[in-house]
């Protein structure tokens, strides 16, 4: 990965951010990249990617959500799912170390406390790129399922922001390094 942008710049998330070259196009960075800020959450049903969500008439709201997006430039989707899972365990990780957090739990690419949900996910794909949404609740009013977020535990959104893209560029890059050191077999 190439470039991280943390921004206390308030963005609210409609779900129309999940596209190639929202990055470049807003932080002006290209190539690989993440971005994380935060901002109110309100995707509308038809803007929703997950087509299971879509058809059900689902929506995603909260007052206050970190939202991370991810852009790759490789088109393979399932490769996207595993990062958007290696993304989700690093959260888990994370608000393990940062706060005493009840009956924390990840299931798939969803995280919970007892019982309340603490994200959102979707991966996907574009002409050009993958992509992935992470939305971390902060304040969760208006959330449409029982929720929390991160003022309910104490963690500040922004020190956890750059602490977890850290952590995630470490992993990619970390795992590139680790194709590049065996030997192929035969």
């Amino acid at each position: 990965m190439q470039r991280v942008v943390v921004t206390d710049r308030h963005i609210e998330y409609t779900g129309h951010q999940l596209r190639s070259l929202w990055i470049h196009d807003t932080f002006g960075i290209a190539g690989d990249a993440i971005a994380a800020f935060a901002g109110p959450c309100n995707v509308p049903t038809d803007a929703l990617v997950d087509n299971e969500d879509r058809r059900a008439g689902s929506t995603i709201r909260a007052a206050l959500m970190l939202h991370l997006i991810i852009e790759h430039f490789d088109r393979d989707l399932l490769l996207a799912v595993f990062r958007q899972r290696l993304l989700i365990a690093i959260i888990k990780d994370l608000l393990q170390q940062a706060a005493d957090i009840p009956d924390l739990r990840r299931s798939g690419d969803d995280i919970f406390s007892a019982g309340d949900k603490l994200t959102v996910s979707i991966a996907t794909i574009s002409p050009v790129s993958t992509l992935i949404h992470t939305g971390i609740n902060i304040d969760p009013s208006g959330a449409p399922v029982a929720a929390s977020g991160l003022q309910d535990f104490g963690i500040d959104h922004l020190d956890f922001a750059d602490s977890l893209t850290a952590a995630y560029l470490a992993e990619i890059d970390s795992a590139a390094h680790a194709r590049t050191k065996v030997r192929g077999v035969t």
